[in-house]
């Protein structure tokens, strides 16, 4: 195993994306927390990041990009179908996201799943030298802890959740419930967003698979003691804050609300296109503020971006149906000549365009069925130098047990959201600011790299201590 890396990042895509530069292919540091957090651990330890490139076929060569080793799984045509667009978003994404859609429990994409989670360890195995660390990310890879346990005993696994882990009463519809636990039972530390997901996965380990709770947030299962706990993951505050403190930043958004008129105030929502997120709720609880005469659209109005995913999923094309209709009859209804109720954009959005719109927005809209943190929520938070504005959040996001100053809301209650909306447009700007001034705070010191930090300290052999985090 010489030559192997001390840190081995396993997830289910790359760090890096293919991009074009003066007509070459080349790879480009892909945006986002998780690379953010991650990309500094390996180059200060030395290390592999294991992934899909994000094209089927035949994978390239493993490469070295800013001073990390990227080592690319391949997969088939037929295993993105069965393996990702199949078990992983057909089946596990739904259940995991209190069956807000029904999952579909299809054998013939299981086989598929395994075999990718086979391919995933096998990759592990060869990148790790002895005694070394793996760290294993998300619902795609649920089977890989197991796996490389039997081939490496050696080695110290952690796998993380990025999503909800499901209540007893979901997660044991699964036909596959106790491969699934095995799968997690193989790692040294098993980290959740919040601790909900930990003890429904305790709950779990202990009725199908005969672990037992020797002392707190630990399993006992096959001579091994397993951790599990709470680990809330974040963002990069630095970065959020420091571009909207620059002057360049203020100007875009001071253009943003010229362009949607002055005097206007603005709802705000940035969201992938996922029925998870709960965006129809959002725009009938919108209509219904201004159905209500609560506000106009000479008063405010509602910009929505939907992000594009997974647009091959027959699923997702039928939500981005329903949601682009819902617009489309909500400006019918309501939208004067020059005022337009609800400004829809389905793109993709650039990091400066990105904060423009957090800094203009006077309401962000966080509004969730479920989701596992969010962390649009604490990038609002982040962007707000001025310490204005309101944040409208759920109550079924992991940010939710974080971010307790801001204004929350039952999503599946449109009457509800209706007065809540109402409430954050006449919530005096004092009050707003202490609000934000304590959300702020909290996510500044628990940024991303404390998430970090704090997983590898169990991770590495550290006392598992009390990983509480301060509440806004």
């Amino acid at each position: 195993m010489a030559g192997g890396s001390e840190y081995i990042i396993v997830a289910n895509r790359l760090p890096v994306r293919r991009a074009t530069r003066a007509g070459l292919a080349v790879w480009r540091t892909s945006p986002g927390g998780l690379v953010s957090a991650l990309t500094p651990v390996l180059r200060e330890v030395g290390g592999t990041w294991i992934g899909w490139s994000g094209a089927s076929g035949s994978a390239p060569e493993p490469f070295d990009h800013e001073g990390i080793r990227n080592l690319p799984v391949p997969l088939s045509r037929a295993e993105v179908d069965g393996f990702y667009e199949g078990f992983s978003n057909g089946t596990l994404w739904p259940l995991y996201h209190d069956c807000v859609r029904a999952p579909q429990f299809r054998r013939r994409w299981w086989q598929p799943y395994v075999r990718v989670n086979e391919r995933f360890a096998e990759a592990a195995d060869t990148a790790a030298p002895r005694a070394s660390h793996v760290w294993v990310h998300d619902y795609q890879l649920q089977l890989v802890p197991g796996m490389l346990r039997r081939r490496r005993p050696d080695l110290r696994i952690g796998f993380f959740l990025h999503i909800p882990f499901p209540p007893q009463e979901l997660f044991a519809q699964l036909p596959w419930r106790h491969e699934i636990l095995e799968g997690l039972l193989g790692a040294d530390v098993v980290g959740f967003q919040t601790r909900t997901g930990a003890e429904n996965f305790a709950q779990l380990a202990r009725r199908y698979c005969g672990a037992t709770t020797p002392t707190a947030g630990t399993l006992s299962h096959a001579g091994r003691t397993v951790h599990c706990g709470a680990f809330p993951i974040s963002i990069e505050f630095e970065r959020f804050a420091g571009e909207a403190a620059d002057p360049r930043a203020r100007e875009r958004a001071a253009a943003v609300r010229r362009r949607l008129g002055e005097g206007r105030r603005i709802f705000l929502g940035i969201d992938r296109l996922d029925y998870t997120k709960g965006i129809d709720m959002r725009l009938k609880a919108f209509r219904q503020l201004i159905e209500s005469g609560a506000a106009t659209v000479d008063d405010c109005v509602l910009v929505q971006t939907a992000v594009p995913s997974r647009e091959r999923v027959a699923a997702y094309r039928r939500e981005r149906q329903r949601v682009e209709h819902l617009v489309g009859e909500i400006n019918g209804e309501l939208s004067a000549i020059g005022r337009v109720a609800v400004h829809y954009l389905h793109k993709n959005l650039e990091f400066a365009e990105l904060v423009a719109l957090y800094l203009a927005a006077d309401v962000m809209l966080v509004t969730p069925l479920r989701d596992g943190m969010n962390l649009v929520s604490k990038e609002f938070v982040a962007s707000r130098w001025d310490e204005r504005g309101v944040l409208v959040l759920s109550e079924f996001t992991g940010a939710a047990h974080e971010l307790r100053s801001a204004l929350f809301v039952n999503p599946h209650d449109v009457d509800g959201m209706a007065a809540r909306l109402a409430r954050a447009l006449a919530l005096p700007q004092e009050e707003q600011r202490t609000r934000m001034r304590a959300m702020r705070q909290t996510v500044r010191r628990y940024d991303v790299f404390h998430w970090a930090r704090s997983f590898r300290h169990v991770l590495e052999g550290g006392s598992p201590r009390r990983l509480a985090w301060t509440t806004a």
